[in-house]
């Protein structure tokens, strides 16, 4: 068998040549996975920056002739849509509901994963199966209680119904089952208990896991649109997807602020996942390994 060395990041033969036709292939499927990933995106930025008559144009032009810098303004200044508002409750939720989220999946993981309780297996079993449940079965019971409560229009009734998700905890209890347990019996010895373990051991060890699940989370939080819409009744408590819902009405239509607040919003989700990207490949590997 040849002897492997190591090319380009990657083991291959000693000896071993791609073929010239291969390597073509390969950079055309590489570009037109990149022009797919980037069209949308263009398509964005340029309607954001054009006016109503450029976008709705028959003849199609790569960037309108009179770039509408403008529109950025026009968009925060906007009476009937508080944009500014709209993003600061959608950054409050979605940062305080990711927080919370990792502090009880993980702690409900952990707990799962390793404290001796005869009836863990069973606890488990029944987190799973909230997840095969629809969200339309627990919408209406959640909001009454959150309407009983006087939570409606506030950030309150936004975060706390949403803070505990049987997937995160799913996905770290799986993540614990192969965390290295000298490391905890070392700490044990030294006389720490299981939640001095956890906060003072694992979770130090387990961040690029804990960054996975807080992009993911972020981004479902500040992407989410039925839930905010139900409770955040006052323009005071919309978020950026509701803000963006109102753009287009059954009477009117407003293009141009509506690509620009398209724009503002995936700016937040870009940076986090291109700076988080390797984050969400390790933490879905690593929730999958089994011992």
């Amino acid at each position: 068998m040849a002897t492997a060395e190591r090319t380009t990041g990657t083991l291959e033969p000693i000896g071993f040549k791609r073929s010239p036709i291969a390597l073509v292939l390969r950079w055309i499927a590489l570009l037109i996975a990149v022009v797919l990933f980037v069209l949308p995106f263009y398509l964005i930025l340029r309607n954001a920056l054009s006016t109503e008559a450029d976008i709705t144009a028959p003849d199609w032009q790569l960037f309108p002739k009179d770039i509408q810098w403008g529109n950025i303004g026009e968009l925060f200044n906007d009476n009937q849509v508080p944009m500014a508002r709209a993003m600061y409750n959608s950054a409050v939720v979605g940062i305080l509901g990711t927080g919370g989220q990792l502090l009880l999946a993980s702690m409900a993981g952990y707990g799962l994963a390793r404290i001796p309780y005869k009836h863990a297996d069973k606890i488990f079993y029944a987190i799973v199966a909230t997840l095969m449940i629809p969200g339309a079965v627990t919408f209406i019971p959640s909001f009454i209680v959150v309407s009983s409560l006087g939570w409606v229009s506030t950030l309150r009734g936004l975060i706390i119904p949403t803070l505990f998700s049987g997937f995160a905890a799913f996905l770290f209890r799986q993540y614990f089952l192969n965390f290295p347990k000298e490391l905890e019996e070392a700490a044990r010895v030294d006389g720490a208990g299981y939640f001095g373990v956890f906060w003072r051991i694992v979770v130090p060890n387990s961040l690029p896991f804990f960054a996975a699940i807080a992009a993911i989370t972020f981004i479902g939080n500040w992407n989410s649109f039925l839930w905010p819409l139900v409770i955040g009744q006052d323009s005071s408590s919309w978020t950026i997807q509701v803000a963006m819902s109102t753009f287009v009405t059954a009477q009117t239509i407003n293009i141009h602020e509506l690509f620009m607040a398209v724009a503002v919003s995936i700016l937040p989700l870009v940076l986090i996942f291109a700076f988080l990207q390797r984050y969400l490949i390790q933490g879905v590997t690593q929730s999958g390994i089994k011992d």
